[in-house]
C-alpha cells in the first residue's frame, strides 16, 4: 500500500506563525499580527425579537455578496435545561413569537417546553466587521453539535443525541436537518432527513463531485457512514445509508488502544455496506457484526483537497486523539468502485496531549492547512495541521477552560470565525494568513 510522507516522521511540529502572545483582555491568545473580535454573545438579543441561546458549538460560511458572509451556527442545548439557555428568554415569555409548526419538538401538550436546540444564522460585514442581522433559522431540536455545508448554500445540522419520544418530548431526536442560507431572517420548516439515520450524528460532508454525503458518530465504539441520495442535491428524497468497511479486515478496530492495527499514513482500500433499520440505537453495533469498522468517537469532519477529512477524539493509544483522510474513489458510489476503491488513512495520530488533545470541529483553510478545534479536560487551543501532516498551534483559549469549536473561514479567506463554547462567545479572527 502507498505511504505518505508523515509516515518517515509521525509527529511533527512547526512554528509557522511565531509564539502566540499573552491577550491582555484574557479571552484568546494569538499569534504577533492577528487581531480578534468578540462578535456575539449567548444571550444577546437578535434581530428577529428572540436571543442567542447558549453552547455555539459548529458552524459553516457561505458568502452573502458585497462583503457580507452569512454563517449558520449550531446550538449544543440538551434535554432538561434551563430556559435561560434557550432563544425563547429566562421564562419563555418570547415563545408565543414562534408559531408551533415552526418547531420540531415543541414538547407534550398544548403546554409542553420545547426542545431547546436548534441553529442561529448571523450575516457579517467583512469590511466593518459587524453583525447586520442575526436570528433563529432552526428551532426545537436537541444537541445540535457539528454538521457540513452542501453547494448549494444549505447547512446539513446534526443532532448528537438518540432520544426516543417521551414523556417530556413528543419526537424521536437523532436526526440531520437542512437549513438554508438566507439574508433574511426566517425560522426555517424543521424537516429530519430521515435516510440519514438516527444515531448519535455529530458531523457530515459532502462531497461535491459524486454528491454523497459521509457522516461521523460520536460513540467510542462507532462506524463511519455514507448517505447516497436518491436526487443529488435533494436529501429529503431519501437515498441509501452504508457503513466502511476496511478491504480484507472486516470489523477492524482502528482505534490503535490496545494495539496498533493501522499504521500512520498507510492507505486502506474501503467497501461499503447497506445498512438496514437505520433508526434503531444499535444501528453500529449491528455494523460492526456485518464487517464495519471501528471509530473511537468520529466527531468533525470536512471536505478539502479532494478529500474527506475526519476527527475521532479519543483515538490512539493514549486516547488523544486522531485525525483520518479519506480519498473517496474517481467512481465513488457506483458498481465501479469495487475496482477503483476509496483510500482511508490515519493522517495524523500525535499520543501526546501537549501537541494534541482530543481534536474535535475541524475545517480545511483556504490554502489546505486543517484548522482544528481542541475539546480537552484543561487548555485548549487552535492547531493548524499542513497537508504534510505537521502540527502548529494557532490560538489559545484564555477565558476557561472551555472547548473551542465551529472554526471555519469567511469563503473570501479573511475571516476565521470560532466559538468559545461554555463561555457562549462567537469570534472574528483576522491577520496575515497563509
Amino acid at each position: 500500500m502507498a505511504m505518505s510522507e508523515n509516515t518517515i516522521n509521525p509527529l511533527r511540529t512547526i512554528n509557522k506563525y511565531g509564539p502566540l502572545l499573552r491577550d491582555p483582555e484574557g479571552i484568546l491568545d494569538l499569534p504577533m499580527g492577528f487581531s480578534y473580535k468578540v462578535i456575539s454573545k449567548a444571550g444577546d438579543a437578535m434581530t428577529d425579537g428572540f436571543v442567542v441561546p447558549a453552547r455555539p458549538d459548529g458552524m459553516a460560511a457561505f458568502s452573502g455578496g458585497e462583503n457580507r458572509v452569512i454563517v449558520i451556527r449550531n446550538h449544543e442545548l440538551s434535554e432538561g435545561k434551563t430556559a435561560k439557555r434557550s432563544p425563547f428568554g429566562e421564562n419563555f415569555e418570547l415563545l408565543p413569537k414562534l408559531p408551533r409548526e415552526k418547531i420540531y419538538d415543541p414538547g407534550v401538550g398544548e403546554d409542553g417546553v420545547p426542545a431547546d436546540g436548534g441553529t442561529t444564522t448571523f450575516v457579517y460585514n467583512t469590511e466593518t466587521q459587524e453583525i447586520e442581522t442575526e436570528y433563529l433559522s432552526l428551532a426545537g431540536t436537541l444537541r445540535n453539535c457539528a454538521g457540513g455545508p452542501t453547494p448549494w448554500n444549505t447547512w446539513l445540522t446534526c443532532e448528537e443525541i438518540v432520544l426516543k419520544a417521551n414523556g417530556q418530548y413528543a419526537k424521536d431526536h437523532g436526526y440531520v436537518f437542512e437549513v438554508p442560507a438566507s439574508l433574511e431572517p426566517q425560522v426555517f420548516d424543521p424537516e429530519p432527513i430521515l435516510d440519514m439515520g438516527r444515531f448519535n450524528h455529530e458531523a457530515v460532508a459532502l462531497d461535491p463531485k459524486s454528491g454523497v454525503v459521509y457522516l461521523t458518530e460520536d460513540q467510542s465504539d462507532g462506524i463511519l457512514y455514507r448517505f447516497i441520495p436518491n436526487t443529488p442535491g435533494k436529501m429529503l428524497e431519501g437515498g441509501i445509508l452504508q457503513a466502511l468497511v476496511i478491504s480484507g479486515q472486516p470489523g477492524l478496530d482502528t482505534r490503535n488502544w490496545e494495539e496498533r492495527k493501522v499504521e500512520i499514513g498507510k492507505e486502506l482500500d474501503v467497501e461499503w455496506i447497506d445498512m438496514e433499520k437505520i433508526h434503531d440505537d444499535d444501528l453500529r453495533h449491528r455494523g460492526v457484526k456485518a464487517g464495519a469498522a471501528l471509530f473511537a468517537r468520529g466527531e468533525g469532519m470536512w471536505f478539502g483537497n479532494d478529500a474527506i477529512y475526519f476527527a475521532c477524539t479519543n483515538g490512539g493509544p493514549n486516547k488523544d486523539g486522531q485525525i483520518w483522510k479519506y480519498t473517496p474513489s474517481e467512481a465513488e458510489a457506483t458498481e465501479d468502485e469495487k475496482e477503483n476503491p476509496g483510500k482511508l488513512e490515519l493522517f495524523v495520530e500525535p499520543n501526546d496531549s501537549t501537541v494534541v488533545q482530543r481534536a474535535d470541529n475541524l475545517t480545511v483553510a483556504p490554502w489546505g492547512d486543517l484548522i482544528v478545534c481542541e475539546d480537552g479536560p484543561n487548555e485548549n487551543f487552535l492547531f493548524g495541521v499542513t497537508p504534510r501532516g505537521e502540527i502548529y498551534k494557532f490560538a489559545k483559549n484564555a477565558v476557561s477552560e472551555s472547548e473551542l469549536a465551529g472554526a471555519v473561514f469567511s469563503p473570501d479567506g479573511s475571516t476565521l470565525f470560532m466559538n468559545i463554547q461554555v463561555d457562549g462567545l462567537t469570534i472574528a479572527i483576522t491577520g496575515p494568513w497563509v
